[in-house]
C-alpha cells in the first residue's frame, strides 16, 4: 500500500507528461494535415510526410510508457512539420487553368514568376487560356499590403478572354521582402506597377493592356494611368478611393451611431476613446481596424480581425512562409503607407484621366462611400467614363455582381483592347 501511494503522484505526472505530448503532438501534425487544403503540395510529397506524422503520434499513443518515445516521437513530429514547410514553399505552384471538365486547357498558361522591378525581386501570377489575349493587370485587393494573390480567384471567368496577370506589390505576399517598408510610397508602387506593365507589354507584344484596381489598389490604378495613361487601354476599379480622410471620418461616424443605436456602449466607448479619423503613431492599424470591422459588420461581412490571418491559408501559391507573411505585410504596410494617404483627393488632384474608366461601386458599400465616388465621377474628365451600381458592398463575390462585372468586362471593356 506504502508503495502504491508512492507512485501515484509519478504516475499521475506521467499522465499529465504524456497528455502534454499528445496535444503537442496533434499541433505538430496541423500543418502536414492542412497541406492539401491549403497549399498546392503534390501527393508524392505529402503522402511520406503524413505517414511519418501519424507513424509518431501512433508509436506515441501505443508506447507511452516508456520515457525515451515521448521525446523520439515528438521529434519525429517536427520533422514532419518543419518538412511541410518546406514543402508548402518549395512546390508551389500556381494550379492550371482548367475547362468544364476539369482537365488543363491545351495551349492556356498558368504560372507564378518572379520578376525584377525597381532593382527588387517581387512575385506575380499569370494565368489565361490562350497568350494571345488583351492582358489584365490585376494591382491586388485591399490594404495597403493585400496583394493579388487572393483575388485572383475572381478573374477566373475572365480568363478565356484575357491574360490575367496578378501582382504581389512589395511589402506583402510572396513580395513581402522585396523592399523596406520606410521605402513604400507613391513613387515606389507606381514605378514598380509602371515597370511590371512595361514588362507585361514586351512580353506578350501588346502595346497596351488593361489595369484593375480594388479599395487601395485602386488608389495606385489612378495614380498609374494619370501619370502613365500611353500604357493602358483602361482603368477598371472597384470600392474606388477617393479621398481617404473624408471617407474614414464618414465611416467611423457611421459605426459609432451604430453601436449607439445598439446600446453597444463598451465598443462605442472605445470608438470613442480613439477619436476620429486620421490617426498617426507606429501603430495606426490597431484604432482603424476597430471602426472598420463595425462597417464590415453593418455590410453583413467577416471582421476583418477574423478575415486577415485567414486569406493567405486560401491562396495555394503561398507556402506557410508567405501565409505568416501576407498577415505581417497587411499590418506593416497599412502602418508605413496609410498614413501617407491623408491628403488624398482624386477630385482636386486628378479631375482629368486620358483612359477609359469603369468604377464598379457597390450601393450599400459603406467601406468605400458611394457619395464620394458619385462626387469624383461627375467632376471627371475622361474619355470614357462609366459608374457601374453593384448589389450591397463593393465586393464582387455575390453570383449577381460577378455577373455585371464579367458582362461590362466582355462587352464593353474588351472591344477596347480591339
Amino acid at each position: 500500500m506504502t508503495t502504491s501511494r508512492a507512485q501515484l503522484p509519478r504516475r499521475r505526472g506521467n499522465g499529465w507528461l504524456t497528455a502534454a505530448s499528445v496535444i503537442v503532438a496533434v499541433v505538430l501534425l496541423l500543418p502536414v494535415l492542412l497541406l492539401p487544403l491549403t497549399s498546392s503540395v503534390p501527393l508524392w510529397a505529402w503522402l511520406p510526410l503524413l505517414l511519418l506524422g501519424l507513424a509518431a503520434l501512433l508509436w506515441l499513443i501505443l508506447r507511452r510508457r516508456r520515457p525515451w518515445v515521448r521525446p523520439a516521437a515528438v521529434g519525429l513530429l517536427v520533422l514532419a512539420a518543419v518538412g511541410a514547410v518546406v514543402a508548402s514553399q518549395t512546390l508551389a505552384v500556381a494550379p492550371p487553368v482548367t475547362g468544364p471538365d476539369g482537365k488543363p486547357v491545351p495551349g492556356s498558361i498558368a504560372t507564378m514568376e518572379k520578376v525584377d522591378l525597381g532593382g527588387s525581386e517581387q512575385w506575380i501570377t499569370i494565368r489565361g487560356q490562350d497568350e494571345t489575349n488583351p492582358v489584365l493587370l490585376n494591382l491586388g485587393m485591399g490594404g495597403p499590403g493585400g496583394g493579388g494573390f487572393f483575388n485572383s480567384r475572381e478573374f477566373q471567368p475572365l480568363e478565356k478572354h484575357f491574360t490575367v496577370v496578378s501582382w504581389d506589390e512589395p511589402g506583402t505576399g510572396k513580395s513581402y521582402g522585396a523592399v523596406p517598408f520606410d521605402q513604400l510610397d507613391r513613387d515606389r508602387f507606381v514605378d514598380d506597377a509602371t515597370a511590371l506593365a512595361n514588362h507585361l507589354r514586351q512580353r506578350f507584344g501588346q502595346e497596351k493592356i488593361v489595369v484593375y484596381g480594388v479599395s487601395w489598389s485602386s488608389i495606385i490604378g489612378i495614380w498609374l494611368v494619370q501619370e502613365h495613361p500611353e500604357l493602358f487601354h483602361a482603368l477598371v476599379t472597384s470600392g474606388q478611393m477617393v479621398n481617404t480622410t473624408e471617407n474614414d471620418r464618414m465611416g467611423y461616424e457611421l459605426a459609432l451611431k451604430y453601436l449607439d443605436d445598439k446600446g453597444e456602449t463598451r465598443r462605442a466607448e472605445k470608438l470613442r476613446s480613439n477619436g476620429p479619423p486620421p490617426y498617426h503613431g507606429d501603430n495606426v492599424v490597431r484604432p482603424y481596424v476597430a471602426f472598420l470591422d463595425v462597417l464590415n459588420e453593418i455590410m453583413g461581412t467577416p471582421r476583418y480581425t477574423l478575415v486577415a490571418p485567414l486569406i493567405p491559408f486560401f491562396v495555394p501559391e503561398y507556402g506557410y512562409v508567405d501565409k505568416v507573411n501576407h498577415t505581417r505585410g497587411l499590418i506593416n504596410s497599412f502602418n508605413a503607407v496609410y498614413p501617407q494617404l491623408e491628403g488624398l483627393d482624386f477630385a482636386r488632384q486628378a479631375p482629368t484621366l486620358e483612359v477609359p474608366v469603369f468604377f464598379f461601386v457597390g450601393r450599400h458599400d459603406v467601406n468605400a462611400m458611394p457619395a464620394l465616388v458619385e462626387e469624383y465621377y461627375d467632376v471627371l474628365s475622361a474619355p470614357d467614363k462609366n459608374l457601374i451600381w453593384l448589389e450591397g458592398g463593393h465586393g464582387l463575390g455575390s453570383a449577381e455582381n460577378k455577373d455585371v462585372f464579367v458582362d461590362v468586362m466582355l462587352e464593353q471593356v474588351r472591344p477596347l483592347t480591339q
